[in-house]
């Protein structure tokens, strides 16, 4: 099981952008030097979230900020905007073999039950508010100071 790292950028492009909006422009060169991604992958998550209204980015290098509070979305809202739903998580090759049952039969089987498991995985991420992360990330500075 794989979900595209488009998720997990975005999720710490948020963290980032709220972690840091005192203190600095959050522009995507400065997000691009924590998440270890080019700073074109950062400009197209920032124009994803944005769409979806999470972010606001100003012109330039004119930074960005959230546009929705903290416990106003959750991690299920990320990965919808993030693109991530575009893709299943459970890769199926493409072309069993029709002449042998098992084959023939693959998808039958198996597609109602990773559909299922795909539902309770964004099911559950929709219980995740981002607020929730922010709290987390607060935690894990304290402990490591």
């Amino acid at each position: 099981m794989k979900v595209s790292s488009k998720f997990t950028v975005a999720v710490h492009t948020l963290l980032f952008i709220h972690r840091f909006k005192k203190e600095y422009k959050v522009t995507s060169d400065f997000i691009a030097g924590s998440t270890g991604v080019n700073p074109v992958i950062i400009r197209r998550t920032l124009i994803s979230l944005k769409s979806a209204g999470l972010v606001n980015v100003a012109p330039g290098t004119g930074g960005a900020e959230l546009s929705a509070e903290p416990e106003d979305f959750t991690l299920f809202d990320i990965y919808k905007a993030s693109g991530s739903m575009e893709e299943n998580i459970f890769g199926f090759h493409e072309q069993p073999n029709p002449a042998c049952p098992v084959g023939k039969n693959i998808h039958k089987i198996l597609d109602t039950h990773l559909e299922d498991a795909q539902k309770a995985f964004e099911q559950s991420l929709s219980t995740v508010k981002f607020s929730e992360l922010v709290k987390e990330l607060e935690e894990a500075e304290k402990d490591n100071s």
